[in-house]
């Protein structure tokens, strides 16, 4: 079969590889159809993912926003699943034994692995993988269904907000992140002021039903989002950024007593004033990887939202153009919302 390796820092070929093994009990094999490039997926490539994060090791098949067709089945996989049924995989693997796996956080394990991470991902002709991590989806376009990965990490951020229906929050960044944000959270009924640099990626956004701003410097965002929040300020503001200027603004913005939801990633370090924490007693709070009952929400989510996602995809390769599409995404964040390959 033939797959897109990155086989070191920079460095992406397409190779021949042997055809994935036969499935053994309670796992399956996969056609990737459509994968999805992310953030993460350009640290990794660039060797800058932290070691937490689960570090850049090589060679490795990339591609952890996945959707395809099964091709075999083990002897004990449930009963839903079927040959040639398009699916979503989620691409956490959890060791069940560490701190978080046992307070019920499996999404934070110390131990994890993650699919096109630690190990070989959707990139390729054909996937092997347990039955645990492929989720039946209905939806007509595999690009679409492969949205379902990033849609999850919306979800958990909005559970982890706790946020209610009819409160007013803050997305900083309009990415694809803070676009899903968006989405989940105008469904769960809140009202929404996104902000990004880019004006042209705010119009996803207003037609979700949300607000929005152009980020012109911290301290004008900073007194518009408080103004448009109302005398107490946001309750909730998610940074969708990773960036120093969008963290420290969030903390500025939200309410006292409010939630600061951290869900952009990146190796970034981040001066904080320590009384701004004190003084508001917030909840700051981090987003990692979703759990398999958040990925089912979200899979479900994709299935009502087809049309809405279908928008955040800008541009689209085949596996043979992974190598052009991977470093056409790097070199071009002002054009690209979400570049998926079609592996199939």
């Amino acid at each position: 079969m033939r797959a897109a390796v990155t086989e070191g820092v920079g460095s992406i070929a397409l190779l021949d590889r042997a055809d994935a093994p036969a499935p053994g009990p309670g796992e399956v094999v996969l056609a990737p159809e459509a994968v999805g490039i992310c953030g993460s997926d350009y640290h990794f490539f660039l060797g800058e993912l932290s070691e937490a994060a689960g570090g850049s090791r090589f060679p490795r098949v990339q591609g952890h926003e996945v959707a395809g067709r099964i091709t075999a089945l083990g002897p004990g996989c449930r009963a839903e699943l079927e040959l040639g049924q398009r699916v979503a995989v989620w691409p956490l693997q959890a060791c069940g034994e560490c701190y978080p796996c046992r307070v019920g956080r499996p999404n934070a394990c110390d131990n994890f692995q993650l699919i096109g991470i630690h190990l070989d991902g959707g990139l390729q002709q054909q996937l092997h993988t347990g039955q645990d991590q492929v989720f039946p989806i209905r939806a007509e376009n595999p690009a679409v269904a492969a949205m379902a990965e990033p849609l999850s990490i919306a979800v958990r951020a909005v559970r982890r907000a706790q946020l209610r229906a009819g409160e007013r929050a803050v997305v900083l960044g309009a990415g694809p992140i803070g676009q899903c944000i968006c989405l989940v959270a105008r469904e769960r009924g809140a009202e929404l002021l996104v902000v990004d640099l880019q004006d042209s990626r705010l119009a996803l956004s207003a037609s979700m039903g949300a607000d929005t701003l152009v980020w012109t410097g911290a301290e004008t965002v900073v007194a518009a989002a408080r103004d448009w929040a109302g005398p107490d300020g946001p309750p909730v503001v998610f940074d969708a950024t990773g960036a120093p200027a969008a963290v420290r603004a969030m903390v500025e913005i939200v309410a006292s007593a409010g939630r600061a939801v951290q869900v952009g990633m990146s190796n970034e370090n981040v001066s904080l004033r320590i009384g701004s924490l004190t003084e508001k007693e917030l909840d700051l709070l981090g987003v990692s990887c979703c759990g398999a009952e958040e990925f089912a929400q979200a899979v479900a989510l994709v299935q009502r939202s087809q049309p809405t996602l279908e928008r955040m995809i800008s541009h689209e390769f085949s596996l043979e153009r992974a190598p052009e599409a991977l470093e056409f995404a790097i070199r071009n964040p002002t054009k690209v919302m979400k570049v998926v390959i079609r592996a199939a």
